[in-house]
């Protein structure tokens, strides 16, 4: 979309003649690290060019108006500064409104509201993380427009608190942090319990990352994230009653499987399982990314979703249908699924030579299968969120 149409639409919608202040945050996808997050694990994201736009503009008063251009049949919804609680009908800009509330919080003050439109190129639904775009996208909006300083992991953090405690999704830090601290052509180890972090640049020789999304929708809130959350706490606990951890992620897998009776329910030492075993994966992966070894680096991709298919059971039909074709084609280092799972996307490495024959033999196998089509789209890799100046388009 040309950001001079935007700019128009925005003047349009909030009757004005000024020009907005322009900011993007990505969304990310993970190449490995699934569901390790929250149990204090690594992951190792990256930021997309796609992501979500935020054109605004302060008010004189202390109203605040969010539009967004993909719900645009909403139309616009607005709120006091004074009242910056969640609201069901306030549906998607609680996501905002929930960054407004905990900066807020966090001591920072807006003497005035402001205006502003939103528009994502995230496909909705996809699991690519367009609700922590959105609220980043807001998170350096809000810096910028009331001139404020923030230490970038605390707005990350912010994010997180937002997710957590105002819209209630029990998810961690990866998303946020991924989309925060984004940088061009790398991608982002963290460790997710003491938040270290470092950059690996992303060569990927003669090879690109396809993104396909099912076209499933997946409702986080409604998914059973937050039921598998629980299995892994509660096998943690078992955990330790002998061992002195205090996540998953301080297990290597040897110690795991000496100590894995505790966990007296098979499907929870299943969910433990994978959360150990995955975390080695990712640290593996990295060490694979900087020797240049492409090839162990898809089979440990391979692994992942091999894992999160049996012992985490977040896949489901549509996704793994993908990953098989995948793994099928020539050229194809390795795939899985990314994200929570159920329905949403998956990535995989393919040489640049075998992409067009890739994304239409993956497609026949999936429509054949599940009725409908999947979308492909070829991921760069790009920054973290900022403010962008107006030169070009989007």
């Amino acid at each position: 979309m040309e950001l001079s149409i935007l700019i128009q639409d925005f003047q349009h919608i909030f009757h004005t003649s000024e020009q907005p202040r322009l900011f993007f945050a990505p969304g990310r996808i993970n190449l490995i690290g699934e569901h390790t997050d929250y149990n204090g694990g690594h992951v190792f994201p990256a930021a997309i060019s796609y992501g979500t736009y935020a054109l605004a503009v302060k008010r004189n008063d202390q109203k605040v108006r969010f539009y967004s251009k993909n719900l645009s049949d909403v139309g616009i919804i607005e709120c006091d500064l004074a009242d910056l609680n969640y609201q069901t009908e306030h549906d998607w800009a609680n996501y905002p409104k929930g960054m407004v509330n905990h900066f807020e919080k966090e001591g920072y003050s807006f003497p005035v509201g402001f205006d502003v439109l939103f528009y994502g190129n995230i496909p909705n639904g996809a699991g690519l993380s367009s609700s922590a775009s959105i609220e980043l996208v807001t998170g350096v909006m809000l810096e910028g427009l009331y001139d404020l300083s923030i230490d970038r992991i605390r707005m990350v953090q912010l994010g997180q608190m937002v997710e957590n405690n105002y819209i209630g999704v029990n998810s961690g830090i990866m998303d946020q942090f991924a989309i925060g601290k984004g940088k061009q052509d790398h991608a982002l180890l963290l460790d997710c319990q003491t938040l270290d972090y470092s950059y690996a640049p992303l060569n990927l020789q003669s090879h690109v990352i396809i993104i396909i999304n099912t076209n499933k929708r997946r409702e986080l809130a409604g998914s059973k994230y937050n039921e598998r959350r629980s299995e892994c706490e509660s096998a943690l606990k078992d955990l330790q009653t002998e061992l002195d951890i205090t996540s998953l992620g301080d297990l290597e897998p040897e110690q795991f499987e000496q100590f894995k009776q505790l966990i007296k329910d098979p499907i929870k030492q299943k969910r433990a399982k994978h959360a150990v075993y995955e975390n080695h994966r990712t640290l593996e992966a990295l060490e694979s990314l900087k020797q240049g070894n492409l090839k162990h680096f898809g089979e440990l991709m391979n692994q992942s979703h091999l894992s999160l298919q049996h012992d985490y059971e977040v896949t489901g039909l549509e996704l793994d249908t993908i990953v098989e074709a995948a793994w099928d084609q020539e050229g194809v280092l390795g795939a899985r699924m990314t994200g929570a799972g159920f329905g949403g996307c998956a990535i995989a490495i393919v040489d640049q030579n075998h992409v067009e024959d890739f994304k239409k033999d993956v497609n026949n196998t999936y429509r054949n299968k599940v009725g409908y089509d999947a979308t492909f789209y070829v991921a760069t890799i790009g920054d973290g969120a900022k403010e962008l100046n107006y030169k070009g388009v989007l």
